[in-house]
């Protein structure tokens, strides 16, 4: 074969993986593509239940890509379905690998900056990194569980010692309800930032494109498409993205009463 030819074949080649690669590692649960050259701030988020990481429907979906357009550009935002666990994990550990020698250093996990977030299942599965996470030495500044409901061989209670913050939104209607109280495995370690109670029997949320099984559980669906709630849980994500931001809040709480419910709920 000619050489010009044996080239065109390369490039050829070259140029379909590249547009391959992308697409199937989308297909594995990652809903937001290439990350920035220099990462500062990594969050994860679950889907729950059997819902694809892409679905735009779903609040937790459509809450990534609004961080994406308002958060700085190094903050790298992905939101996969929740039994991709073992992705998720392998991509943090990619992420920061900032020398890419195959392995972590004491000191890229010391400058881990990681957020996880989910609904349902998959709230349940932002615990269960964290907990993977910590084996591995890998600090967690928050975690956020929306309505969390464990797989059977699962616990979502306490959160590890690796965690700075976690906070859990719950609704204890139906027959799939979510964990009303998380703990910390060390007080001294990790902050709850409440357990925070909201009723869908007095306030009724509306969910477009909802399935049947949705109509089973209305008020499991409702904690996933009530946009209240997940403001509420995008301006604590935001919060701890930028420090400035988060040193502001402080200055002038706004963040619910535990076990009330959230501003303007009653």
């Amino acid at each position: 074969m000619p050489h010009a030819a044996r080239f065109r074949i390369l490039v050829a080649s070259v140029a379909l993986f590249t547009i391959v690669t992308p697409l199937l590692f989308a297909a594995d649960g990652a809903a937001v593509g290439r990350p920035p050259a220099n990462i500062d701030c990594i969050v994860v988020g679950f889907v729950g239940g059997f819902v694809r990481h892409d679905n735009p429907h779903q609040k937790p979906v459509q809450m990534a890509r609004s961080l994406q357009r308002a958060v700085p550009s190094g903050t790298y935002v992905q939101v996969f379905e929740n039994r991709r666990r073992k992705t998720a994990y392998e991509t943090i550990l990619r992420l920061l690998d900032r020398d890419h020698n195959g392995r972590l250093s004491a000191n890229e996990k010391s400058q881990a900056r990681i957020i996880l977030f989910g609904h349902s299942w998959g709230a349940s599965a932002t615990v269960m990194l964290a907990r993977e996470l910590n084996r591995a030495g890998i600090p967690v500044l928050l975690t956020v569980q929306v309505d969390s409901v464990a797989k059977p061989w699962q616990s979502d209670q306490v959160i590890p010692v690796n965690v700075a913050a976690a906070v859990n939104f719950y609704q204890p209607h139906g027959v799939i309800h979510g964990r009303s109280q998380i703990t910390a495995a060390d007080s001294s370690k990790t902050q709850i930032l409440g357990n925070y109670r909201f009723d869908y029997s007095k306030a009724p949320v509306k969910c477009e494109q909802a399935s049947w099984f949705d109509r089973l559980t209305p008020s499991h669906a409702q904690s996933e498409c009530d946009p209240r709630l997940w403001s509420q849980v995008e301006d604590l994500v935001r919060q701890r993205i930028d420090p400035e931001i988060h040193a502001a809040a402080n200055s002038q709480p706004s963040n619910p009463s535990p076990n009330s419910g959230f501003p303007g709920q009653q």
